[in-house]
């Protein structure tokens, strides 16, 4: 009976409208990443089409503008906020000064980063309570939106770069749950990136007690006691 009650609880609600948020002010691409680094988190990642598929959830029609990818001319390559190489080989050649990245819903466009744009910000909010799992739980869906997901090694990254300050717990609560006999985000989003611990750990890939998943301040995932009380990020 419990099982059941925690199970049903772990699903209700979860919209993702506030992963990301437009911001509508006219920004050179530098400025608009240090306005989403001093409010938010930072300029939204697209680094796959997981993450584009949320996004477009939180975008409204009519609006476009800077997301976080752009031309790094030392390596020769596009990268992301957070530091990671972006893969699409379409992007893949040197676009001179035609160097930042500007969305609209219909295409993506290279633009001069200091053109004046609106831009997208990623909303990761870390909460420094400790709370069990499901308390966490329970303040993201009241207060925000819910327990984030992590859908690339760029928002693995950029989690992990908020978590950092030393008055934050060690590991801090992420939206996994291990439920029937997988893992899963509470807010129903694929789990397809992963950043487990390598420990071999058999209670990992089938817990017992250890069913609620956590980001350690070194980028891995960890299975924890759900009783446990952590920090946590919501969105």
């Amino acid at each position: 009976m419990k099982i059941f009650f925690v199970g049903f609880a772990v699903f209700a609600g979860g919209s993702l409208a506030a992963k990301h948020v437009f911001v509508s002010e006219h920004l050179r691409f530098y400025l608009a990443q240090q306005y989403c680094q001093s409010k938010y988190t930072d300029l939204s990642p697209l680094t796959n089409d997981l993450e584009e598929q949320v996004f477009r959830k939180s975008v409204t029609d009519g609006q476009s503008g800077w997301i976080g990818i752009y031309w790094d001319d030392n390596e020769k390559k596009w990268i992301c906020v957070g530091g990671v190489v972006y893969r699409d080989q379409a992007w893949e050649t040197s676009p001179g000064n035609i160097d930042r990245v500007y969305w609209t819903r219909e295409k993506w466009i290279s633009k001069n980063g200091w053109t004046l744009s609106n831009f997208f910000c990623l909303n990761l909010i870390v909460v420094q309570e400790e709370k069990t799992w499901e308390e966490a739980l329970e303040h993201c869906r009241e207060n925000h939106d819910d327990l984030t997901s992590l859908l690339s090694e760029t928002e693995n990254r950029l989690a992990k770069r908020e978590i950092q300050n030393p008055t934050i717990t060690q590991r801090v609560w992420v939206g996994l749950r291990f439920l029937g006999d997988t893992w899963m985000w509470v807010n129903r989003d694929p789990l397809k990136f992963q950043a487990w611990t390598q420990t071999g750990d058999p209670d990992q890939q089938c817990p017992v007690q250890k069913r609620c998943g956590a980001l350690s301040k070194q980028g891995e995932w960890e299975n924890r006691d759900c009783q446990e009380k952590l920090n946590f990020i919501c969105v």
